[in-house]
Formats: C-alpha cells, structure tokens, sequence
C-alpha cells in the first residue's frame, strides 16, 4: 500500500518551489487542488478569466494561439515539471493563450487569487512568487518569439545608407 502524499509534499518536490521554505510551502498548499484533464480538452482558452496556475505532474500540453489566416499554432508544449499559466498575475487577469491537453494531464491548481493575497500579505513571499514567474513569463515570451521567426521568417537587414 502507498501512503498518500500531501500538498505540501508534492510542492516541495516540484522544480517550480524547489528552495521555497516549509512555511510557504505550507501556505501556498492551502491553495492548491489536484485535477485531471482528458486529452484534447481545453484548460483554459485566450481571453476567459485568469483564475489559476497549473503544476503539471504528469503529462503533455500545447500552449496556442489562433491566428485568422494560419488556424492554430503551437507556441510552445509543457509537460511533467512544467508550470501553465501567468495571467493570473498581471491584471486585468485575462488568460493570453489558449492550452489544451495532448494526453491526459495531471496538476495541481492553485488559485491565483488566493496566492495573490497570500503575497500582499508577505511581501517576502510575494517576492519569491514572481522572480519565479517572470522567468515563465520570459521564457514564454521567448518561445513565442521563436514560432514567429519560424512562421514568418527573420526580417532581412538594412543596409547602412551611405553620405
């Protein structure tokens, strides 16, 4: 038989919180919820309500956009140790992408106002949050970057003008 792990557990040994102290471990687990998604199901679409953040424990998801005259593109796929979702931090709290489930997919959810308040409350806290985010959010604006180099090609130089 195989003892159940907590939250707060499964936090610590997630790579997102690595480092984090036990207090905030403990804190931020009251926050968090286990879910399931079936593959080929949305997670979230572009523009509903940023609500949440996702810890993938298992599984793969495709993080999308849709553009008018190329459908849907893959900005970048997430799997086991990766986390989904930032929009819940910045307001006005709009999800950016949609991200839908290649496989089935295994997470914990946190609720991003409940991890909000947490942080006004300690701003040390607040502080170790988002330096973790903004290196999401570099990363997914990075990958972003890239498709759009790969989709429309890198724009050629200027040659200097000469007097």
């Amino acid at each position: 038989m195989t003892a159940q792990r907590s939250l707060k557990d499964l936090l610590a040994e997630h790579p997102f919180f690595q480092g984090l102290d036990d207090p905030y471990l403990e804190l931020i687990a009251g926050c968090a919820r286990n879910v399931r998604f079936n593959a080929g199901s949305y997670i979230f679409r572009e523009g509903e309500p940023a609500t949440e953040f996702f810890l993938i424990r298992y599984g793969r998801v495709s993080i999308e956009v849709h553009l008018p005259e190329r459908g849907t593109v893959t900005i970048q796929t997430l799997g086991e140790g990766d986390v989904l979702g930032w929009s819940w931090l910045v307001p006005p709290y709009r999800n950016q992408f949609d991200a839908r489930a290649l496989t089935l997919v295994r997470a914990l959810a946190f609720d991003g106002a409940c991890i909000r308040n947490k942080c006004a409350e300690d701003p040390r806290l607040g502080y170790e949050i988002f330096s973790r985010f903004a290196r999401i959010i570099a990363e997914r604006l990075q990958a972003t970057r890239l498709q759009l180099l790969d989709m429309y090609g890198a724009a050629p130089r200027r040659q200097p003008l000469h007097a």
